[in-house]
């Protein structure tokens, strides 16, 4: 499919960073803030918030009321799914919290930002919710509701809360129960390693 050569911003939809990609489509109440790095091709979905500090790569889909935070990258080709949620801080407060402590630790980003990746071609199930500082590797695919807590290697499906692996996904979408990942792909024969 070629590039569309422009942005489209909905007029209903808030698009506050310079850095949107050739071809990108920013629909109705969405709010991309200055800061964050969009790629091209993608499309980010109604009610989708996206905070600075984010990064987008190319061809991504964004399904409406997804949020993702400062902190949060995610690679070329990956499908977010309705509702997704990523966290970007492991013990959070408010940061106008009158506790020393508190005012303290949100002085400084580094003292509760965690960063968080989606590898290429990954696919997050509605209403998922991906805790901070996960690896979400190449391909893997989330279970809609699944509460992802700990990294999940390339290929792997996950499912359930906390999420767990219940299988193994190819590069074209087709799941096996299997305990072991298959030599090759039912579906396309690709060699699966």
């Amino acid at each position: 499919m070629p590039a569309i050569s422009e942005i489209f911003v909905h007029p209903c939809g808030l698009c506050e960073s310079e850095a949107v990609g050739l071809g990108t489509r920013i629909w109705a109440f969405a709010h991309v803030m200055q800061g964050a790095v969009i790629g091209s091709d993608c499309n980010i979905g109604d009610h989708a918030f996206i905070e600075s500090g984010a990064r987008i790569g190319n061809r991504v889909t964004i399904k409406n009321q997804v949020m993702i935070w400062d902190g949060v990258e995610i690679d070329d080709e990956v499908f977010v799914g309705p509702g997704a949620c990523f966290t970007n801080d492991r013990f959070p407060r408010s940061p106008r919290m009158s506790l020393p402590a508190v005012v303290s630790r949100y002085s400084d980003k580094r003292e509760w930002l965690l960063q968080t990746r989606v590898e290429t071609g990954a696919s997050l199930g509605a209403y998922c919710v991906i805790l901070p500082a996960i690896t979400i590797g190449a391909y893997a695919m989330i279970a809609a509701g699944a509460v992802v807590t700990r990294d999940v290697a390339a290929n792997t499906l996950v499912a359930g809360v906390p999420a767990r692996r219940v299988g193994w996904v190819c590069r074209c979408g087709v799941q096996t129960s299997s305990h072991n990942l298959p030599k090759r792909c039912s579906r396309c024969d690709e060699v699966l390693d």
